[in-house]
């Protein structure tokens, strides 16, 4: 079966990337244990899972399979269903595990539909980020552009666009680390190489959040490497549809590296990336 990706169609999925975002983000902030601990790890003693990674997963799973029953799931917590529609979704539970840890107010879910192969080739085509502390709920759909909608008191809705700034040494740069010792090692050294560039670096702890900073103008631009399907599915088509580029070392992005911001930064930054270190 071929995937519907007519405007009313992809209306339907942004708003199911909405409220399904919101949903895990309430379930995970209203449920939190009050000494919540470390359930397993994955690629290291600090990439971390906890039991809430878990319940959001579930949540959105069920959820998917009882609205759009023949479309396939791909999440971080291992979320991995066939579909026969040619959309998936991509989704991670809770982006920014060690944050929602340590209750540190910068984590985030995301939900993304996806039309393509998820471990391969894929476009996303609607997507959400809903930051349950802030009440900050991003969301885009193909063409349509981008938005930041409050859930709080007051329900404002606001157009984004990415940061006019054409200078990299003016640019507020995003970034973030993996969890491999050895690949630490290997981003310190291009953050030594980037820090001089730029006017300052943060690092916030989720990419997904990141990537909607940038949508923002909150950040001028962002790199990271390491970033899976789920980190960045939803927050990819944000800062396009905010007039931004996301790019990795070839014209797309990829875990080896994903760049995002307008597009006079991203190739200034993506030329620093690039240089030889000696």
């Amino acid at each position: 079966m071929g995937e519907d990706l007519s405007l009313p169609a992809l209306g339907t999925l942004e708003t199911i990337c909405r409220e399904l975002a919101v949903q895990a983000g309430e379930l995970i902030v209203r449920e939190r244990p009050e000494h919540l601990a470390v359930a397993d790890t994955k690629s290291s003693a600090t990439d971390v899972v906890t039991i809430m990674d878990r319940r959001s997963e579930q949540l959105l799973q069920e959820q998917l399979r009882a609205r759009r029953p023949e479309d396939g799931i791909l999440g971080e917590e291992g979320a991995s269903v066939e579909g026969t529609s040619g959309i998936t979704w991509i989704v991670d539970p809770i982006d920014g595990t060690v944050n929602y840890l340590y209750d540190i107010p910068a984590y985030a879910v995301s939900v993304a539909a996806c039309v393509g192969d998820p471990r391969g080739e894929w476009e996303s085509v609607a997507g959400a980020v809903f930051n349950p502390v802030s009440g900050e709920l991003f969301h885009a759909r193909r063409g349509g552009g981008a938005f930041l909608r409050s859930t709080g008191a007051d329900p404002s809705v606001t157009a984004l666009f990415v940061s006019g700034e054409q200078d990299l040494g003016q640019a507020l740069t995003g970034t973030g680390f993996g969890y491999d010792a050895a690949k630490r090692a290997q981003q310190a050294q291009i953050l030594t190489r980037v820090l001089p560039q730029v006017r300052d670096i943060r690092r916030a702890g989720s990419a997904a959040l990141d990537l909607c900073a940038v949508a923002a103008g909150r950040l001028d631009v962002y790199y990271e490497s390491g970033l899976n399907a789920w980190d960045r599915a939803a927050g990819q088509l944000i800062v396009t549809e905010a007039g931004g580029v996301v790019r990795g070392a070839g014209a797309q992005p990829s875990r080896d590296l994903t760049l995002a911001g307008p597009a006079v930064l991203v190739e200034a930054l993506h030329d620093v990336l690039q240089s030889d270190p000696h």
